[in-house]
């Protein structure tokens, strides 16, 4: 089975743009695990422009399944995830002035950086993921890192699968068996929608989890949020 973690930052960025508290991201993610969810991600950055530090606590204390709190490992960050935590921790390369992330680690440049951070999240009893490009060498040294899981950056998938699916899946195909081969569980994310998650998902058995925001509350403004993770995990099954 492949889990489905809804990423509820855009959640957190409507309710940043009038200064209260609606939509209430912490019911909100209740909400997505009565829907179907079987996890929920958060991506607080720096500027707090949508997720906000506070959120992780808050979220940790209340949700009944897995929080992923995904991010850049700053201090601040580090102080935070560690008091509160959560079940996975999911590194992302993306500096504080990124958009979005664009992707993976490089992982044996990094080497160092991140094997002290992984073995930081261990000591809190936090699993590791780290976000990587579907490079082999890139999964090869993250194993050697020593995390638990991979996150695969999707971007490129998405925006050539319509053009030539076959093609644009071959490299994670390769990829995750490759991790899982390493000993590393996979997950994936970024611009997974209802169009490429199905076509994913049946090319990758070894697939544990994707994460999945922006496309899913994109699809929810017009299908409603019930009805869009219902879909979402019917292509995943």
């Amino acid at each position: 089975m492949t889990i489905l973690s809804v990423n509820i930052n855009k959640i957190a960025l409507i309710r940043n743009s009038r200064g209260a508290n609606n939509p209430n991201v912490v019911q909100v993610a209740l909400d997505c695990e009565r829907f179907g969810a079987q996890g929920i991600t958060l991506h607080p950055r720096p500027d707090e422009r949508h997720a906000k530090y506070s959120d992780v606590q808050e979220l940790k204390q209340t949700i009944h399944t897995e929080l992923n709190v995904e991010g850049y490992p700053t201090e601040k960050f580090m102080q935070v995830v560690c008091a509160a935590q959560p079940a996975q921790v999911t590194l992302v390369p993306d500096p504080p002035q990124a958009i979005t992330s664009n992707s993976g680690w490089d992982t044996k440049t990094n080497f160092a950086l991140l094997q002290e951070i992984i073995q930081e999240l261990h000591a809190h009893n936090i699993r590791s993921s780290i976000f990587v490009n579907p490079e082999q060498e890139m999964i090869e040294y993250a194993a050697k890192i020593g995390c638990k899981r991979i996150e695969l950056y999707t971007e490129p998938y998405a925006a050539n699968y319509s053009f030539n699916k076959e093609q644009a899946i071959a490299p994670y195909i390769a990829c995750a068996q490759f991790a899982a081969d390493c000993g590393l569980q996979v997950n994936a994310g970024h611009d997974l929608s209802l169009e490429n998650l199905a076509y994913f998902k049946q090319q990758l058995p070894v697939l544990h989890e994707v994460s999945i925001g922006h496309a899913l509350v994109c699809d929810a403004l017009y299908l409603g949020l019930e009805k869009t993770i219902q879909l979402y995990r019917e292509q995943l099954k």
